[in-house]
């Protein structure tokens, strides 16, 4: 999707306040004993004050709200009825569909107390989406953007999950450009103005970069059992730094 007119803009705004409003109150719901299907139940009622309804759900039947990934599993975890405990990684991964609009974005947080090893790989993979959304700007190439990533990942020790890209989104939640988190030269597609896209880097503790599904035919998950983070943002790209739709 690219913007070109105010109410465009403001569709996006209104889909993204409710991403940003999904995600403060989930994160303020973590805590030990607490399930994280009754995390998804309370994204279903944030949706419902709004309006909104789940883009998986919508597009590609998944039987969830949003996405709850623990521990080791990435993204798109099926949200399970086994109840948090102290030291877990949770990665929240939202995404309504507002009045024909979609936004995306993730946050992950830890159960207190958390270890410091996952301190330092929540506050690396924050950082690294810090660092792509300050590469995204108009003219600059796709993989300035992965380069950026790459870079902040490589510097804090830790692994990005290569298989897994950010993406266009707007109208439907999965649009071009892919924007992989890594540098890839043949990326030369040139970012412009106005074109929506969720910046969304996925770092692993462990040492390999592969993913595995698993059973349930949705959950991503490490291969090598890291620990995994996820950030994302969907952003507007400008001349300067781009505008974030869903802080």
């Amino acid at each position: 999707m690219t913007i070109t007119t105010e109410a465009e803009l403001q569709g996006m705004k209104r889909a993204g306040f409710v991403v940003a409003e999904t995600l403060r109150t989930l994160k303020a719901a973590v805590q030990p004993g607490v399930t994280p299907a009754e995390l998804d139940a309370l994204a279903g009622q944030v949706f419902r004050q709004h309006g909104a309804t789940s883009a998986p759900r919508m597009t590609y039947g998944a039987p969830v709200n949003v996405f709850i990934s623990v521990n080791d599993d990435i993204v798109h975890g099926l949200p399970t009825r086994r109840p948090l405990a102290a030291g877990d990684v949770v990665s929240l991964d939202v995404t309504p569909f507002v009045d024909g609009f979609v936004a995306d974005a993730a946050v992950t947080v830890a159960v207190p107390p958390a270890s410091p090893a996952a301190l330092r790989l929540i506050e690396c993979t924050g950082a690294a989406l810090e660092a792509g959304v300050s590469a995204a700007r108009a003219g600059q190439p796709v993989h300035a953007i992965g380069r950026a990533v790459e870079a902040e990942v490589r510097r804090r020790g830790f692994t990005v999950l290569r298989e897994l890209f950010g993406h266009g989104v707007g109208r439907a939640i999965h649009e071009e450009p892919n924007v992989p988190n890594y540098f890839r030269p043949a990326d030369r597609k040139k970012l412009h103005g106005g074109l929506v896209i969720a910046i969304e880097p996925m770092v692993s503790a462990g040492r390999s970069h592969r993913v595995r599904t698993l059973r349930d035919g949705w959950t991503l998950s490490t291969t090598d059992g890291g620990l995994a983070a996820h950030f994302e943002h969907t952003v507007m790209i400008t001349g300067g730094r781009p505008l974030i739709l869903t802080a």
